[in-house]
């Protein structure tokens, strides 16, 4: 068969890997490089030359089996990282770093601040009961509605949880407190992040992600068309046929590889379904600036960790997180090297190295929902949609949706299976000071 595959993220990547080794594949990708999220630029500090990544940077051989089988069959390399969390409260002063309990307490003050032991009481409680949700089904409350029930804290929400899950999903706090609980409760047992014993080690792509790509490249024999946007997708009586600046060309089968919301705007003759399930899995945007300016981390040294989230004054703003590069990519440089999603306008102009924007899923009740839809719209009039916005947003989620298409077009890969990672939830109720 002759197949296109629209967008070059891990999903498209992965689809165009697997599927040439059977059939004809021609890839399209509107921008001028491959890797969508993988995106690591080359810059200069201290007189060394970095390759620092601004998309996706961690993963590890439990939570990532797919990817991990990949960068084995590839030959990339790999280092361990950390993934430590702190938190900054601009509104209090309170700063804290979950990884010990040192650290947790690097403000002394807290040790007889009746609010941050009452977050940590409430941290614990969290952790034992709510493995207890996954027993149930669907997408159960929203999470805001879940702590106010159970009677959990201001502190633990406003404080611990909250930041945490806005730094992992790039949204703003408001947002998160509409996030399906039992979502997030079966996404942070499945991590490992509701124990203290275990837990996996997190590991980055030595010398940057870009290495994956470029080695997938060279391996992949599917025909590469950079800077080529599609305009429409048409779906014929037999085949499809996709409209570009060059005009319109046919294809027996495409692999929509980019956003629900892209994905849906190509289609020119959209059916209700599509509409209806694509529709209600939305994008927003988030900035990203990669820089050197160390007022974007904790003031108190001791609080710097991998994952550093600060919350503003509005509570309806965007997420706002700093990642340390130093500390996730083992850069050999004193200077801080940062990651900072939206609080550019924070940032001292004179350090900032790299500019970029990206767009992630939003996980809301009708997103979840039409998750378990996809049944209804996949494969239907040769047209098959691949992407991380069907499982949590993640590098994993990309890959494993673009395994399943290749196995429904005849391509088995690998031999292990495609079922989510049992949880032990024994074990999930346990403690962690880590959060990632």
């Amino acid at each position: 068969m002759r197949i296109a595959i629209i967008g070059s993220g891990i999903a498209g990547l992965g689809a165009a890997w697997l599927l040439s080794r059977e059939h004809e594949v021609v890839l399209f990708e509107a921008n001028d490089y491959l890797g969508g999220h993988t995106h690591t630029h080359e810059v200069s500090v201290d007189g060394v030359t970095l390759s620092v990544d601004t998309g996706f940077i961690v993963h590890n051989p439990v939570h990532y089996p797919l990817l991990t089988q990949l960068f084995g069959e590839l030959g990339v390399a790999t280092q361990d990282t950390t993934m430590s969390f702190s938190v900054h409260n601009e509104r209090t002063g309170l700063e804290y770093n979950a990884t010990s309990l040192g650290a947790l307490f690097c403000q002394r003050r807290n040790l007889l601040s009746p609010r941050f032991l009452r977050m940590v009481a409430d941290l614990l409680r969290f952790y034992r009961i709510a493995p207890g949700l996954l027993a149930g089904s669907g997408p159960g409350p929203a999470l805001g509605d879940y702590l106010r029930e159970q009677g959990f804290g201001d502190a633990f929400r406003d404080d611990h949880l909250v930041p945490m899950a806005s730094a992992l999903w790039s949204a703003p706090a408001d947002q998160i407190l509409h996030f399906p609980v039992r979502h997030l409760v079966q996404f942070m047992t499945n991590h490992q992040m509701l124990q203290l014993a275990g837990r996996s080690q997190w590991k980055v792509v030595r010398g940057g992600s870009w290495r994956y790509v470029e080695t997938l490249r060279q391996r992949c024999s599917a025909s590469l068309r950079l800077a080529t946007p599609v305009h429409a997708v048409r779906r014929l009586e037999q085949g499809v046929a996709l409209t570009t600046a060059a005009g319109e060309e046919a294809f027996d089968q495409v692999v929509l590889a980019c956003h629900s919301d892209q994905a849906l705007s190509l289609l020119s003759d959209a059916e209700d379904r599509e509409r209806d399930v694509l529709g209600a899995i939305t994008y927003q945007p988030n900035d990203v600036v990669l820089h050197t300016d160390e007022r974007l981390l904790p003031r108190n040294r001791k609080a710097w960790a991998a994952w550093n989230a600060y919350i503003g004054a509005d509570a309806a703003r965007a997420c706002t997180v700093s990642y340390c590069m130093n500390l996730l990519q083992g850069l050999p440089v004193s200077t801080p090297v940062v990651v900072t999603l939206n609080r550019c306008d924070a940032i001292d102009p004179l350090h900032i190295l790299k500019r970029v924007r990206y767009h992630h899923p939003v996980f809301t009740r009708e997103a979840v929902a039409a998750q378990a839809r996809r049944h209804e719209i996949q494969g239907r009039r040769g047209t098959w949609f691949a992407g991380a916005y069907w499982g949590w947003g993640f590098h994993e989620d990309g890959l494993r949706s673009a395994v399943e298409v290749a196995r429904s077009l005849g391509v088995a890969w690998p031999e292990i299976s495609l079922e989510p990672r049992a949880v032990d939830h024994a074990a999930a109720g346990k403690i962690a000071w880590g959060s990632a």
